[in-house]
């Protein structure tokens, strides 16, 4: 074999194809604004989307790859890491449907955005499949400093100014604590990068490589932490998402979790895997701190846009627990909920963009008797906050249900009657937004729906939203009933994933340690 045959071998372009069409796509759009200019705004964001749908196609054709390793080994595109992808990919699909009559509506540019989006997407999809440290640090990066980006995307908008700046200095300071440990573990592994290699040279001992793993586990769960908007780092999360372009916020509650859920599992289930009861305990506590916090908090929230941040926090919360199980079916729990996520969570912010650019407020009083004057708006936004609440038969549900009976399953009994309970305070506020909208009387009317403007479908962009809208509310309605596949594809996606395979082992051992010291007793008698 050649020299170059063997560098293409080991590079293996195939396992990154889909992030190669997200590249593609995003120097076609830089390309066409070049030399189109604003007249490009009419059809580059479709460029986009198809670009996405396209990279989710391939993704979807690369399952069960027998060479999923690219990049010398730094990236794994295996099962684990394309559901992920996927889920990052959808969102910024999705998410540009949003974005063209909003940013067309404030007057800057949309190209820009797109692109920015689209740098970010391609961050999330390298970090859910990044096996070497450096790699994880730069693919964290480039989505950190593009949501940045985003995030202050309305220059003559102060709170978008004041979101950007808050967002930038507490993503800087965990950017550094989390490259802090990063460093750590290089140094503890005699100077690996490669986690893996990490796993298989570092055995927990005593004295100061016991402390100094510790230490490191610490820092990298902060920084995973802050990702996904978990107590006591979600200080940034209400500010950034009421400041933010909705837009925006929509990537972020949904991509970005998903891609800070991914390396954490690859993280955790590898380098610390010796290390499972400590981690364990760290997010048992997180969890239980977040789901508190995320509901009660949001009970007394005014605007929708704060509402759902605390309300991401808590669903942040219910996903950690399949996390803290550390089971197959734990890990499984996790990838089916945030892809029902992926749909009621959008769903939501569709529906707030719609409102707020047809009327320019988000605060909840302003939605009292919308049923009356946009009824597939508010059967919509109903839909898809019920799901969340976890009212049945909608996939919310079934998510819940899923993601808690595993957590049952691992004996996590305290932290599933905490979830259970936060759950239920969740539907609260959820339902106070549905009876606002439906139940008012029309002399009940807020002075913001009286002058309601007539629904017009057939503006630039709308009809692209219309259409998200629609796929977004039947998926949420009918995915937890026709839930079986997308169940079957989760956990085969975590039961071929090499990364989990020692540490589903070493959670069912520990679970079903006490039955087997009975079983040796009654032997031994």
């Amino acid at each position: 074999m050649d020299f170059s045959s063997q560098v293409a071998s080991q590079l293996n372009a195939i396992a990154i194809l889909p992030e190669g069409i997200v590249v593609i796509t995003l120097l076609l759009v830089l390309i066409g604004d070049l030399i189109f200019g604003r007249k490009s705004a009419s059809w580059l964001p479709y460029v986009a989307i198809g670009g996405l749908l396209v990279s989710v196609v391939a993704l979807i054709l690369g399952w069960d790859n027998p060479n999923p390793q690219s990049f010398l080994g730094s990236f794994v595109g295996d099962n684990l890491s394309i559901v992920f992808r996927i889920i990052v990919a959808l969102s910024a699909a999705i998410t540009i449907t949003m974005t063209i009559t909003y940013i067309e509506n404030t007057g800057t540019a949309l190209s820009e955005f797109i692109c920015i989006l689209l740098t970010a997407t391609l961050g999330g999809m390298f970090l859910c499949g990044a096996s070497e440290l450096v790699m994880i640090f730069v693919s964290l990066e480039m989505l950190s400093i593009s949501s940045y980006l985003m995030t202050g995307y309305m220059k003559r908008d102060p709170r978008s100014n004041e979101a950007a700046l808050k967002y930038l200095l507490i993503g800087a300071a965990s950017s550094a604590i989390f490259l802090y440990g990063l460093s750590l573990l290089y140094g503890l592994s005699g100077g690996l990068t490669d986690i893996n290699a990490i796993a298989s040279s570092i055995e927990v001992g005593t004295g100061l490589e016991s402390l100094g793993l510790a230490i490191a586990l610490v820092f990298v769960i902060a920084g995973i932490a802050f990702k996904i908007s978990a107590v006591p780092f979600h200080q940034w999360t209400p500010d950034v998402y009421e400041g933010s372009p909705t837009p925006v916020v929509a990537f972020l509650s949904v991509g970005s979790k998903a891609a800070g859920f991914a390396i954490a599992i690859r993280l955790l289930a590898t380098a610390f895997n010796p290390m499972g009861e400590q981690w364990q305990f760290i997010f048992t506590a997180l969890a239980i701190l977040s789901m508190v916090l995320g509901n009660v908090v949001a009970l007394a929230q005014t605007s929708m846009k704060r509402m759902l941040a605390y309300s991401s926090i808590g669903q942040a919360g219910f996903v950690m627990i399949g996390l803290v199980a550390n089971s197959q079916a734990g890990y499984s729990s996790m990838i089916f909920y945030l892809f029902i996520y992926l749909f009621m969570n959008l769903g939501a912010f569709t529906c707030i963009i719609l409102f707020a650019l047809r009327t320019g407020t988000d605060k909840i009083s302003d939605y009292a008797g919308l049923y009356q004057k946009d009824p597939l708006l508010t059967l919509g936004l109903s839909l898809c906050l019920l799901s969340l609440g976890g009212i049945p038969p909608l996939a919310g549900f079934f998510g819940k249900i899923y993601i808690f009976w595993a957590g049952w399953q691992s004996g996590l009994y305290g932290l599933v009657l905490t979830a259970l309970v936060t759950s239920v305070i969740s539907i609260y506020y959820y339902i106070r937004v549905v009876k606002m909208m439906v139940v008012k009387e029309p002399q009940e009317m807020s002075e913001v729906v009286k002058r309601y403007p007539p629904v017009r479908w057939n503006l630039p962009g709308m009809r692209a939203m219309q259409v998200s809208l629609v796929l977004l509310v039947v998926a949420t309605s009918l995915i937890g009933i026709l839930s079986n596949p997308v169940v079957t594809v989760a956990n085969n996606s975590v039961i071929s994933s090499s990364v989990l395979e020692s540490a589903i082992l070493k959670g069912s051992v520990a679970q079903h340690a006490p039955d087997a010291v009975v079983k040796n007793i009654a032997i031994n008698k």
